[in-house]
Formats: C-alpha cells, sequence, structure tokens
C-alpha cells in the first residue's frame, strides 16, 4: 500500500475503495449497461478527491473501456446515426473548451438532468413510446452538440445522446454498437482540451494506469449482460435509467446550486 501511494492519488484503503467502485460502475456501463452508472463515477470519486482530480483520473480509464467496447460491439453501428450526431458533438466539445473558464458544471448538470427527465416524462405519457422516428440532420446536429458539450463539462453526454437514438428503436445490440462508437470519438477528440487545460500530471497517469484491467474487465460485463438482454426488456429499463441519470444530476446540481 505504501508503494502505491507513492505513485498513484490511491494514498489510503477509502481512495483505492472508491476508485475500484467507480471504475468498475463505468465499466458496467461502458460495455452497455445504462448511463446511470456511467454517472456515478466521478461523483465516488469526489468523495475522496477533487471532481476535475477525479474527472481527469477517469478520461484515460474511459479510453481504455472504449478500446474495449469497440471490440466487443464491432460490426454493430448505424452509420447514418453516426454521421448525425459527430459533426454536432465536435462542434459542442469545442465550445465548452472555450468557455470552460466560464460554464458552471452544476448549471449544465441541472440542464442536462431536466432534458433526461422530460423526454422520460413524454415516454410515458406516449405509453408505448410512439413508432419509430425517422432520422434528422438537423435533430442530430443539435442533440449530438448537446452531447459533446455535456460530455466535456460534465463527463454527463449520455442523456442528449439518448434523446435522439432512443426514439429510433434500434435492436439493443446495434444501439449498444453506435453508442459505444460515439462516445470513443468524442473521448478521444476530449483528449487533446484536457491537455490544454492542464488536467494531466505523471500521477494522475499512473492511477489511471493501475485501474485499466478491472476497465477492461466490467466492459467485458456489461457487453455480456446486454447481448443477453431483448428488446421488450432492454427499452423499459433503458428508460428507467434515464430517469436515475435525471435525478441523479438535478439533486447534484441543486446542491451545489442552492
Amino acid at each position: 500500500m505504501q508503494a502505491l501511494a507513492e505513485l498513484t492519488l490511491f494514498d489510503d484503503l477509502p481512495t483505492l475503495i472508491a476508485a475500484v467502485v467507480a471504475v468498475f460502475l463505468v465499466g458496467l456501463s461502458k460495455g452497455g449497461l445504462g448511463g446511470a452508472f456511467a454517472l456515478m463515477g466521478v461523483p465516488i470519486l469526489a468523495l475522496v478527491m477533487s471532481p476535475l482530480q477525479a474527472a481527469a483520473l477517469l478520461l484515460p480509464v474511459l479510453l481504455m473501456m472504449d478500446a474495449v467496447s469497440l471490440w466487443a460491439w464491432r460490426g454493430w453501428y448505424d452509420r447514418a446515426t453516426l454521421m448525425h450526431l459527430l459533426p454536432g458533438a465536435v462542434t459542442g466539445i469545442a465550445l465548452a473548451w472555450a468557455t470552460a473558464a466560464y460554464t458552471s458544471e452544476a448549471l449544465v448538470r441541472l440542464m442536462v438532468g431536466l432534458v433526461a427527465l422530460g423526454f422520460v416524462a413524454r415516454m410515458l405519457l406516449a405509453r408505448s413510446g410512439g413508432p419509430p422516428r425517422g432520422q434528422s440532420r438537423l435533430r442530430g446536429g443539435f442533440w449530438g452538440m448537446g452531447a459533446g458539450f455535456t460530455s466535456f463539462v460534465a463527463h454527463a453526454g449520455g442523456p442528449p445522446f439518448q434523446v435522439y437514438v432512443l426514439p429510433l428503436r434500434f435492436d439493443p445490440k446495434l444501439y449498444t454498437g453506435t453508442s459505444v462508437i460515439f462516445f470513443a470519438v468524442v473521448n478521444l477528440i476530449k483528449v487533446g482540451p484536457y491537455v490544454a487545460l492542464g488536467q494531466f500530471d505523471r500521477v494522475t497517469l499512473v492511477s489511471a494506469a493501475v485501474m485499466l484491467p478491472l476497465a477492461a474487465v466490467s466492459t467485458l460485463m456489461g457487453a455480456q449482460i446486454i447481448r443477453r438482454m431483448r428488446a421488450e426488456v432492454f427499452y423499459p429499463f433503458m428508460y428507467a435509467m434515464i430517469a436515475l441519470v435525471g435525478l441523479r444530476l438535478v439533486w447534484d446540481a441543486l446542491r451545489a446550486l442552492i
């Protein structure tokens, strides 16, 4: 433990436990098991370190998870969805980078949380969720920009992505594979701005490296669970996860703002 403390951020047992729990839950999410788990990563780590340090620690881990997910879900993706979402995402990341010094993370979390809850409410009022919705370059650009911006600022890009993609009513494997590629690209693009903002140092990178084996295992576990999930189970599960995400984001934001 002493050697680990000297080289990493894990200078005591509670910090190490928090990191293990956070990485495990985020890995399940990256494998496809719902965005609620992903949003628990930074809050759990923020119990033992600053939120900015927690976000910087998780980004290299997320890149490893992305690599595992890309392998696990290879061949499953919808090209049109990615073409509609990714240009907006790049714009959103650039906007978040340019306004990083002026953007309130709490306010972003509040907005994303309210959007997520509104989306779930609309689906519930429609009962079955209605017929599959068609693709739209305009809607895709808007929600892609929202996903890129909120992913950079608050690691909360899931709800805007889901608002656009879930109404398309893809097969669960096609939905998951498309989301894997989208967020892999988003996370890779975020590296440059994070470096420019001085978010990485040697200790943070070594700490992330220690977590990489757990990141790979938990991501594969999440993928295996989703592969066995039927569409009639997957979509109610995803809507429940979005509701939990929305509630968590609103709660965290209000605690920070009040």
